[in-house]
């Protein structure tokens, strides 16, 4: 997907999250997140896309606290702040070019990092904020399969590159809706990831959409096909989950 792709992706999966958490009281459980309610999460998710408008603007490492995040003390107003937040945010990546350097936490230090980083992280948590109604919408393919690969690119910045390294234990995930295969490698330098066909130790084999659940441990590996050992998903499944 292209920098210009991901900007309407932040305002609709944004949109789509504040439409489910007007249906529901702020207190609501977020299943897939245990320890929140519908009220932080929204909180959270608005709260990201203000303080990555700030790092696209000064192109700095910022603290959430240092920006005024004008967040309201009604929560019946968090929904109507977080479409407030994703255009913000759109606005200034809209305005900003897209290769300009920018502090991010991996080595992609640029302003695309944040179009891209945005959107997935918007439409996952407005997956997590459709769960609590009990049937949230499955990713668009194209986005999933965007999604495996950015999450795979950030692993080993998210996790710490030395719980990446390995004795040569493998992964293969296969989608069966659209182009999207890759051999995951743990290794003795860190993660490998290849765009292949190729045998793993364990195999997934699913929509995209039902792909890029299972890799972030928002649904069970039995919600797709599971070839090979089993046993080898003990490895994966508690790295790639966040």
């Amino acid at each position: 997907m292209e920098y210009a792709e991901y900007l309407p992706v932040i305002i609709e999966q944004a949109r789509a999250l504040a439409d489910a958490a007007r249906e529901m009281e702020p207190d609501a459980k977020i299943p897939s997140c245990p320890e929140w309610d519908v009220a932080k999460l929204v909180r959270h998710t608005g709260t990201a896309h203000r303080w990555s408008r700030g790092v696209v603007q000064t192109r700095e490492p910022l603290s959430p606290k240092s920006i005024d995040l004008a967040i309201p003390e009604d929560a019946q107003e968090l929904p109507d702040w977080l479409e407030e937040s994703a255009a913000g945010l759109v606005d200034t990546l809209a305005a900003t070019d897209p290769d300009g350097a920018c502090w991010t936490w991996t080595n992609a230090r640029d302003v695309r990092f944040w179009s891209r980083r945005m959107a997935h992280e918007t439409a996952v948590h407005r997956w997590d904020g459709q769960g609590a109604q009990g049937s949230p919408e499955p990713f668009a393919g194209a986005l999933a399969v965007d999604g495996i690969d950015e999450h795979l690119e950030n692993l080993p910045f998210i996790v710490g590159a030395e719980r990446t390294v390995g004795a040569g234990e493998t992964m293969h995930l296969h989608c069966t809706d659209r182009d999207g295969e890759w051999l995951l490698r743990l290794g003795a330098a860190g993660l490998e990831v290849g765009r292949e066909h190729a045998k793993g130790d364990v195999a997934l084999k699913g929509s995209a959409s039902e792909l890029f659940l299972v890799i972030l441990g928002r649904a069970p590996a039995t919600t797709v096909e599971v070839f090979g050992d089993p046993a080898g998903l003990d490895v994966w499944q508690p790295l790639l989950g966040f």
